[in-house]
């Protein structure tokens, strides 16, 4: 299988790969197949007999990317691994040595922070509405992943959560945890934190998870807590064969307690460390990566993004363009124009995308885009396989598989959605009729696009193992979504609204490590892009001025249009912005 672990490869990402023992970070920028050579490193360990596959844990954040790294070892031949998230690693480890040392079982994890918070609050004579609600939970698991105690939390965030001072927050942390220590119950991130305790506490159980896990490879490690780190060295006990992977320049988790010093401080911590750069993207056309390159030049960590020489098209690459409007409605307009014309050219929706800073910026687009007749999903929304249609055809489906087939897996599926009111033709874009059947059109999709020989029975185990892992198809429908959600997707065409002061960068970031999480945020969105990258901003009634990040990139890499499309001197001023902005620009920078 060595050919097949290897090939494929490009020179950077065959080091990366080979690179088999000791300490090894590789430092992948966006779209240069960081995925591909974390798969590839261990089946490659595997097929050599470097690794036993039961003895390699790989580390991810999302259940979904554990999936993922799954499946495509299963289709490298190598099955065994460990690919889980922190928590559910942590969690595993919890059930299983409890009962040993506890003689009882492992406490129940909290399903609603913010329903237990209000109950504690209730405790305690306060009655915060459910934003501060929220944001006290955020506060919480922010001290947790930091690991401060509450009088040490106390300490540096002394300025309360909204109209709760800092007694009272306080108060409200002390009353919460009280209130889980009585119903025996763990939240989140003290899953993490009652398994570094057991590490650190029995040197039993310290002996045997080093035992079973020899060999460990972690993914987006510049997301990584001081928890999270405490956590992975306790694993790692005095042994060195760690890989780390990571990009300093898509930290957006800050405020969540990541800490890319994890990342660049690697080779510090860990003398004679390899480092391998991987800066060669295959997502991105040149123009959309000068863009990227532009905006993150000189930050800490910053990778160079060259196109691959497959992606270099020469004079048929789209330039980058940048369009200022009077206000949010002529954007939102502008851009369900631009998509029209795309898929009037032959764009398939599923590949373009609208971003931006925060939620509330996708009511006009939504509006605009319906109003255009085009079918949009947003991501962070109801969950695909949560929709009711989508529930009722899996059960149907499930029902039907006990029975022979008459007919072939498709012609069986399409009749099912057909009886749920899937109909040849789509319904007007905007609306739940036009959700569910397009719903129902990607449950169809998922069947043409099975391999032969699918039996109906295989096709709906693969939904529930999708569903569980909320491995959701993509809909015929152009995505919506915030800088955040859209972080490890990628589109064709990609259209980033609100590039305007106050809202990227947000209003709240003041600082300067603020305002640079705001420019990655800004660097995550560009990155998504494969072919057309189209930046937009609106001045609206509050006379919003340009993104400081406007003028970082320069004219140079982004061509200024009007509203119609055309070059335009009246949009000149989106990348010059006025003195005061350059101002705010040069004292983020110092």
């Amino acid at each position: 299988m060595s050919g097949g672990a290897l090939a494929g490869l490009d020179e950077h990402q065959l080091e990366a790969v080979r690179a088999l023992r000791g300490p090894v970070v590789v430092l992948a920028g966006a779209g240069t197949g960081k995925t591909r050579v974390i798969t590839h490193r261990i089946a490659h360990g595997v097929d050599t007999g470097a690794y036993s596959p039961g003895r390699v844990m790989a580390v991810t954040f999302t259940a979904k990317a554990a999936g993922e790294m799954r499946g495509r070892l299963r289709m490298l031949g190598v099955g065994g691994v460990s690919a889980r998230t922190f928590h559910a690693a942590a969690l595993a480890q919890l059930n299983f040595f409890w009962p040993t040392l506890a003689g009882d079982t492992a406490p129940g994890i909290v399903d609603h922070k913010v329903k237990l918070l209000a109950h504690a609050a209730d405790g305690v004579g306060l009655s915060p509405d459910v934003a501060t609600l929220r944001d006290v939970a955020s506060e919480i698991e922010w001290r947790k992943v930091s690991m401060l105690s509450i009088e040490e939390y106390a300490a540096v965030r002394p300025n309360g959560v909204g109209r709760l001072g800092t007694d009272r927050v306080i108060a409200l942390q002390q009353a919460y945890e009280k209130l889980k220590d009585e119903r025996r119950q763990l939240d989140f991130e003290d899953v993490l934190l009652a398994c570094a305790g057991m590490l650190e506490a029995e040197p039993q159980v310290a002996k045997a998870v080093r035992e079973q896990y020899r060999h460990f490879t972690v993914d987006e490690f510049q997301d990584v807590s001081p928890l999270q780190n405490r956590l992975l060295e306790l694993w790692l006990g005095d042994r060195r064969d760690l890989c780390v992977v990571g990009d300093a320049s898509q930290t957006i988790y800050s405020f969540a307690g990541a800490d890319a010093r994890f990342l660049l401080d690697f080779d510090k911590r860990f003398e004679g460390a390899r480092m391998v750069r991987l800066e060669t993207n295959y997502r991105s056309d040149s123009g959309v990566l000068g863009v990227a390159n532009e905006l993150m030049r000189g930050r800490p960590g910053a990778l160079h993004l060259s196109p691959a020489p497959a992606r270099e098209t020469g004079a048929s690459e789209a330039v980058p363009t940048v369009t200022a409007f009077e206000d949010d409605r002529d954007e939102a307009r502008a851009i369900a124009k631009r998509i029209t014309a795309q898929i009037a050219g032959g764009a398939d929706p599923r590949h373009i995308a609208v971003l931006y800073r925060a939620h509330a910026q996708s009511a006009e687009l939504v509006a605009a885009l319906s109003d255009a007749g085009i079918a949009t999903s947003v991501l962070g929304g109801r969950r695909f396989f949560d929709m009711p249609e989508v529930r009722q055809a899996v059960m149907e489906l499930r029902a039907a598989a006990v029975a022979p087939l008459e007919s072939g897996l498709v012609d069986t599926v399409r009749d099912i959605l057909r009886s749920r009111g899937l109909t040849d033709d789509p319904p007007e874009a905007g609306g739940a009729l036009r959700d569910a059947w397009e719903a129902r059109a990607a449950l169809l999709r998922l069947a043409e696009e099975a391999p032969a020989g699918t039996t109906l029975r295989s096709f709906t185990d693969e939904l529930t193992a999708r569903a569980k892992v909320h491995d959701e198809p993509a809909l015929r429908t152009v995505t919506l979504a915030t800088l955040h959600a859209a972080k490890g997707l990628e589109w064709e065409h990609v259209h980033l609204v609100g590039m305007a002061e106050g809202l990227l960068p947000i209003s709240y970031a003041t600082t300067f490590e603020q305002v640079d999480e705001e420019r990655r945020l800004a660097y995550v969105g560009i990155t998504r892009a494969g072919r057309t990258l189209s930046v937009t901003w609106a001045r609206g009634v509050r006379e919003r001025q340009p993104s400081r990040f406007l003028r970082e990139i320069g004219n140079g890499t982004l061509r200024a249009v009007g509203a119609s499309g055309r070059p335009g001197a009246a949009n000149r001023s989106a990348a010059r912005p006025t003195a005061s902005a350059r101002d705010a620009a040069e004292r983020a920078r110092r």
